[in-house]
């Protein structure tokens, strides 16, 4: 048995029932961005969203490849008191970070970021540094210095050496913006912030850790931006959403190459003044 009959769709599902229906070691790369417990929305009233999580990886793991890889969307603590070792080894939780929320807070401080949690089944089978390095911060001639002090040249870090296509982007991402009212690729006014992802983040996910031809996984589809990706990069995949009104968004995104998107001038106004 294998996923064919699954591929190339956004099936109108449950995430849990569409999981259960992959077959064994079979899905290279799973992007999960999906409730994180703590909106109004129907689809987000998760009464532990620990629980919930740890459900999720549970049963992710049987559909990975060895070597395959999980990210999992939330909020700081999504993972924080469960254990998730006897399924998948957790390498980096990634704080994709956002200066630009409205600061809300008035008791505590306002949360800024979101995490994004990088699981691996065993050893990761591919991570394509190359294809996701970033600008180096910092001046050319200064890391040459930095190149050759005696604990480069002569020691442990003589691999730590400048390269011109950039660096790894490490664990905490600011250089990918959240969406807003003037970005074109938002599909609806509901889906800001909450539910759709820039392409750009999700691009930086799906080239580092999966080959072009692989299978993606998308059990919170909302408006398709992973398999829209996937189409963009050569990837395969299997889309999940449990929204009607998503679902159509989604497939019509697919079915527009991505062209269609957001709002006239004027709807865009209505909503930033209705924000005021």
């Amino acid at each position: 048995m294998n996923n064919l009959h699954l591929e190339g769709v956004i099936h109108h599902r449950d995430a849990l029932q569409l999981t259960a229906e992959l077959s064994d070691n079979s899905v290279d790369l799973i992007v999960a961005d999906g409730p994180y417990g703590v909106t109004p929305h129907e689809w987000d009233k998760i009464s532990d969203i620990q629980e919930f999580n740890l459900e999720l990886i549970k049963r992710f793991t049987r559909v990975l490849v060895p070597g395959g890889a999980l990210y999992l969307f939330g909020k700081p603590n999504c993972i924080d008191f469960i254990d998730y070792r006897p399924y998948l080894n957790l390498k980096s939780k990634i704080v994709w970070y956002q200066p630009s929320r409205l600061a809300q807070g008035r008791l505590s401080y306002t949360n800024n970021y979101d995490v994004i949690c990088y699981f691996t089944k065993e050893k990761p089978r591919v991570f394509n540094l190359d294809d996701i390095r970033v600008a180096q911060l910092v001046e050319l001639e200064h890391r040459k210095r930095c190149e050759n002090v005696p604990s480069v040249t002569n020691g442990k870090f003589g691999k730590t050496v400048f390269n011109p296509k950039g660096k790894n982007p490490g664990d905490v991402w600011g250089d990918i913006k959240q969406l807003t009212y003037k970005s074109k690729e938002l599909v609806s006014r509901e889906m800001l912030n909450t539910i759709q992802k820039p392409k750009k983040l999700i691009e930086r996910l799906v080239l580092a850790s999966s080959s072009e031809g692989d299978l993606v996984f998308d059990p919170f589809c909302g408006s398709g931006t992973v398999p829209v990706v996937c189409l963009e990069l050569n990837r395969r995949f299997i889309g999940c959403e449990i929204k009607n009104e998503y679902v159509e968004m989604a497939r019509k995104r697919l079915e527009c190459g991505d062209s269609s998107h957001g709002f006239s001038e004027a709807q865009e106004t209505e909503d930033q003044l209705s924000l005021v």
